[in-house]
């Protein structure tokens, strides 16, 4: 702490005009405000009522460090002439009974300054109730907390109608218990979102294929949720380029909705080197294109490698079908392929490894 900062804390002054210095002094030398933007601060949110000395102590004495404080004022700088009894301890001890406490609190709300906003009573608490009750078996509350971190649930006017209506349609489509659950944690802005532009987000996915029916629906939409309308085109187009169908691609999604998620320059090294190295038809892919989610330097390319080698000095009589081998759990590829030929295997697991620690290495 520096002695400023320390001088600050433990100063009390009686005369109103050194209180206003002293504040000033701690938002312009320690938080970097300039001094103007400082004073119209201190004009605007101090009364007689608040004592922001006693605020940045409570949040010290609650984990917070001064980059965690720096950020909140920023964001909101009338945190500094909140009153600690009847606004920020009740709204931080909300947080703490979730779990959040210490460091990881001062982490999360200063990322999060809205949620101690006046807002909180209105909106947020009654978010969490229903969202708490959607959340099966978090007895930890980490995936609510995580739904917390991923948007912001008090910008949105009456978010409890909102994420009411928006439950009641994924539940008409089949999205129920433990699949609303995941879909709720992994992209929560889909309870936010407008009642039409779910729907019409709901409509795209069923366009491509998917039925209500199908469990494969709410990873299809978690997938086109996460993209842009352009950035679904130039994958479309990526796939097309290799000479795949707008049909066959979206067969590959409907089977592996992950795919979408992929990068592109992934997508593309992973295509061309199965396609035109391995020498695997497209139709293989359309058919497994979840091998397309394999990690090209880290299994896909060593694994090969290592096979090439077995076939050149003849461990191997012939090279045994590759989409088989990119399938197999790693110690069961270790096992097979390199540990049972122990007069090579030092050798094949340096080329197996080779990739990987030049990889890391970089």
């Amino acid at each position: 702490m520096s002695t400023l900062f320390h001088r600050y804390l433990h100063t009390i002054s009686s005369s109103s005009q050194s209180s206003k210095s002293s504040i000033i002094t701690y938002l312009t030398e320690t938080l970097n405000f300039p001094k103007s933007r400082a004073t119209w601060f201190f004009n605007k949110f101090s009364s007689a009522e608040t004592n922001p000395q006693s605020v940045i102590i409570y949040l010290q004495s609650q984990g917070f460090n001064n980059k965690d404080i720096k950020s909140w004022v920023t964001q909101s700088p009338r945190i500094l002439f909140s009153d600690v009894n009847k606004t920020l301890k009740p709204r931080l001890n909300f947080f703490q009974d979730l779990g959040l406490k210490g460091a990881h609190l001062g982490k999360f709300i200063s990322k999060h300054p809205d949620y101690i906003s006046n807002r909180f009573e209105e909106r947020l608490k009654p978010c969490i109730d229903v969202v708490k009750r959607l959340l099966l078996d978090d007895h930890n509350n980490e995936n609510l907390i995580r739904c917390l971190s991923r948007c912001n649930w008090v910008d949105v006017k009456e978010p409890v109608v909102r994420v009411s209506a928006n439950v009641k349609f994924f539940e008409q489509c089949g999205i129920v218990g433990a699949q609303l659950g995941m879909v709720i944690t992994r992209q929560p802005r889909l309870l936010i979102m407008g009642e039409l532009e779910v729907k019409e987000l709901v409509s795209k996915v069923l366009d491509m294929g998917f039925s209500v029916d199908s469990r494969m629906l709410v990873h299809g939409l978690y997938s086109v949720s996460c993209l842009s309308d352009e950035t679904f085109e130039r994958k479309c187009e990526l796939f097309r380029s290799f000479g795949f169908s707008k049909v066959e691609f979206l067969g590959m999604f409907k089977k592996a909705p992950g795919l979408l998620r992929v990068s592109e320059v992934k997508l593309k090294s992973g295509i061309d080197f199965l396609m035109n190295t391995v020498g695997f038809d497209k139709q293989v892919l359309v058919r497994r294109p979840t091998c397309l989610m394999f990690s090209l330097e880290e299994r896909v390319i060593p694994r090969y490698k290592v096979l090439n080698v077995m076939v050149s000095k003849r461990i191997l009589k012939k090279m045994p079908k590759f989409l088989n081998v990119m399938w197999l759990p790693e110690d069961e590829f270790l096992e097979r392929f390199i540990s049972k030929n122990r007069d090579y295997a030092e050798e094949l697991l340096l080329v197996y490894k080779s990739d990987n620690l030049l990889l890391h290495s970089e």
